[in-house]
């Protein structure tokens, strides 16, 4: 049987869940792909799938911030209105569990922000923590196929 080893390239269904339940489940739908080492999952949840052999079906826990590190509350803050109206549609109506997509500083990637309250002049608070940073996390994993 084939294992899963660095620069593995997986066919997989994975469930990711917090205290609050699953925040990624692909078990309903069709398998997702994906090349360890190149960032696509965290470090600690990547270092699990290690050895493990195609076709296998396990489940981790990991403790509270070893999948995706503390929460950081530097990592909260208050965003303008006009600040995204220049991102995105000025016509965007904001409510607080939203989970907002802005463009990376190079326009390459996105990353996400949690809506945790709005003001009366549109102004924005954001976590841009993980969803999971500082909880524990429960892993859940079939390998369809490794390459």
């Amino acid at each position: 049987m084939t294992t899963v080893q660095q620069g593995s390239f997986l066919t997989l269904h994975y469930r990711l869940a917090g205290p609050a339940g699953d925040v990624i489940n692909t078990f309903d739908g069709p398998p997702a792909t994906l090349s360890i080492g190149a960032g696509e999952l965290s470090p600690a949840v990547e270092q699990r799938l290690l050895g493990l052999e195609e076709g296998c079906r396990v489940q981790f826990d990991l403790p509270a911030g070893e999948a995706f590190g503390p929460r950081n509350p530097d990592m909260v803050q208050w965003l303008a209105r006009r600040e995204l109206d220049t991102m995105g549609d000025p016509d965007e109506q904001y409510t607080v569990g939203d989970v907002v997509q802005f463009p990376t500083p190079d326009g390459r990637g996105r990353f996400a922000g949690t809506v945790l309250a709005v003001r009366d002049d549109g102004a924005l608070r954001l976590d841009f923590n993980h969803p999971l940073a500082g909880q524990p996390v429960t892993f859940e994993v079939h390998l369809v196929g490794v390459l």
